[in-house]
């Protein structure tokens, strides 16, 4: 007799709950906002970013996940602006429903799978960014706290995300050769 593990229910009962549980738009709007923010702050650190992003100016991306939605269009500075009513130019959506098979993925070092529309040059565009452009926590903590805190900091919480990692690549139903 088979049985099922407690993480396959615990991810359906999520599922369902999400189904039914909407975050107000003031909520959505604002996450948003800062979102840019922080997409902006960390192009800002990368120039080769910016200018590539620069040559798109106008362009309008637009990700979705379930019900949730986030445009942004490239402006002339190389950086992201919210676009809710602009006609996208590429369309990405990620095609696994489940939150908690998202993260899973997440804290292996994967990526969800995802369905492209579109533009293929801006495409190859936008790949280059989410391959090439990282935030570096440890050098934004080191402006508050100073370098070696900074350092210190960084090295527990890398050890911490390959613990979380390792642990996750045990759960029952895991395997490492992919599904």
């Amino acid at each position: 007799m088979a049985t099922s593990s407690p993480f396959s229910s615990l991810a359906d009962a999520l599922g369902k709950l999400a189904e039914r549980i909407q975050p107000p738009d003031w909520l959505v709007d604002e996450s948003q906002h800062r979102l840019v923010l922080f997409l902006n702050h960390v192009l800002m650190q990368e120039p080769e970013a910016q200018a590539r992003l620069a040559r798109q100016k106008g362009r309008v991306v637009r990700a979705q996940w379930r019900g949730f939605s986030l445009q942004l269009a490239a402006t002339p500075a190389g950086l992201l602006e919210l676009a809710p009513s602009a006609k996208p130019d590429l369309l990405l959506t990620v095609t696994d429903e489940s939150p908690l098979s998202i993260a899973r993925e997440a804290l292996r070092g994967e990526r969800p799978a995802v369905r492209i529309e579109g533009d293929v040059q801006f495409a190859g565009e936008v790949n280059w960014l989410i391959e090439h452009v990282r935030w570096d926590a440890e050098e934004d903590l080191s402006r508050f706290i100073g370098d070696a805190p900074a350092h210190t900091i960084a090295n527990i919480g890398r050890g911490m995300a390959q613990a979380l990692r390792n642990f996750v690549g045990k759960l029952p139903g895991q395997d490492k050769a992919g599904s």
